[in-house]
């Protein structure tokens, strides 16, 4: 595989599984210097193996201050950051309109707040890039549940719908500043994340497809990352119909009481 002859500065979150898999190794061949995290030191190892350009940091993303030590070890190893990549979540569902209050924090944790510790943490490394001469870039993986409500993604979707405002409005403030910022939606993909999910997944592709992807939207600087595009514009689509038909198409999606596990599913995208 070819190089990049521009070779960025990359710290990228949720590094161990699944998409971001996928993208540290497509980053890592093509020669750009990255900050690989999550909190298993082990898988970030054997991640890094082989590669000089790596450099494993592990992190909580929920807890503040770690992301902070992890910010300030990046920052005096690259002197800046070109770009971010802040990947690392879960998925929490709720069943039977049950509401519990641990498990939507649960989601929101990692999601939400996860997320914007990794931003504020990065805000000054990548001014700092700026002033170097590069347009820095915030990416950061929402999902196309965002655009519409489903069943048993009270708490899943609230947090990543939630997280792609804040980043609609970021991109905002940062436009003057000179940094840009994309959000992905992905559909569904096939990763430690989703094949515990006992529901059919349409139009899932693998995280090496869905880091493809990544890339050619990466490439363009686009706002709005979304694919499967069959998928998500047909997701994209039923999220503007009136409230009525969006009622009657997601109510045809709800599980009966009878046919409910009933129990909480949780699984760690890191």
């Amino acid at each position: 595989m070819a190089r990049d002859p521009n070779p960025q500065r990359i710290w990228l979150t949720g590094a161990t599984s699944g998409i971001g898999e996928a993208l540290a190794r497509r980053l890592l061949d093509d020669g750009h210097r990255v900050a690989l995290t999550s909190r298993g030191k082990a898988g970030l190892e054997r991640l890094a193996k082989d590669h000089d350009n790596a450099m494993p940091v592990p992190a909580d993303i929920t807890d503040r201050a770690s992301m902070q030590d992890a910010a300030a070890r990046i920052d005096e190893a690259f002197d800046g950051l070109d770009m971010v990549i802040f990947n690392a979540g879960t998925c929490v569902y709720l069943d039977g309109g049950r509401v519990d209050t641990t498990l939507v924090r649960d989601n929101f944790e990692p999601n939400f707040f996860g997320t914007i510790h990794g931003i504020e943490v990065a805000l000054p490394l990548l001014h700092k890039a700026r002033r170097q001469g590069a347009r820095p870039q915030i990416v950061a993986t929402s999902s196309a549940s965002a655009y519409l409500a489903l069943p048993r993604a009270e708490a899943y979707g609230a947090s990543k719908a939630a997280l792609s405002y804040f980043l609609e409005s970021l991109r905002l403030d940062l436009a003057h500043q000179g940094i840009d910022v994309s959000v992905i939606h992905p559909g569904f993909v096939k990763t430690p994340l989703t094949e515990r999910n006992d529901f059919p997944m349409p139009m899932a592709v693998t995280p090496e497809q869905a880091a493809k992807a990544i890339f050619e939207g990466l490439s363009a600087r686009r706002r709005d990352i979304h694919f499967p595009r069959r998928f998500t514009y047909l997701v994209k689509l039923m999220g503007i119909l009136p409230l009525r038909l969006r009622i009657a198409l997601g109510k045809r999606l709800v599980r009966r009481e009878d046919d409910d596990a009933s129990t909480p599913h949780k699984e760690p995208n890191q």
